[in-house]
């Protein structure tokens, strides 16, 4: 038996709590994926309005893995042009560069790297 496409929509639509309880769920996965990567790599705090935090922690995450894979996995990096540019990364602690850049493609976070000015980099911290 085959459902009309208005009552599949209609179902579907009917069925807004398991969407937005499965929407909560992959934002949790994301998000401790985003904060184990974070500890991993050691990555600096985000500075910015509490309510971006999160979602600045898990574009950054998603922008630098996809980027690691463009240009090491796929590319022709080795490991110490990553680590230069993991360096340029850390030094980006605006919350909002990081939301502005969720849709940049991975390859090209050198560049948005380099002409990010100073307004999005936090003071340097001598012990890390």
């Amino acid at each position: 038996m085959q459902i009309s496409t208005d009552c599949w929509k209609a179902a579907r639509d009917a069925d807004t709590e398991s969407k937005e309880e499965w929407f909560a769920a992959k934002r949790a996965a994301e998000q401790d994926a985003a904060v184990a990567w974070t500890k991993q790599f050691d990555m600096p705090q985000l500075e910015g309005p509490a309510k971006a935090l999160d979602w600045s922690e898990r574009s950054r995450h998603q922008l630098m893995t996809a980027a690691h894979t463009a240009l090491v996995v796929e590319g022709t990096w080795d490991e110490a042009d990553w680590a230069e540019l993991e360096e340029k990364a850390r030094a980006i602690t605006r919350a909002g560069w990081w939301i502005d850049q969720r849709d940049a493609d991975g390859a090209d976070l050198l560049e948005l790297l380099e002409v990010a000015t100073e307004a999005n980099t936090g003071t340097e911290n001598p012990f890390r």
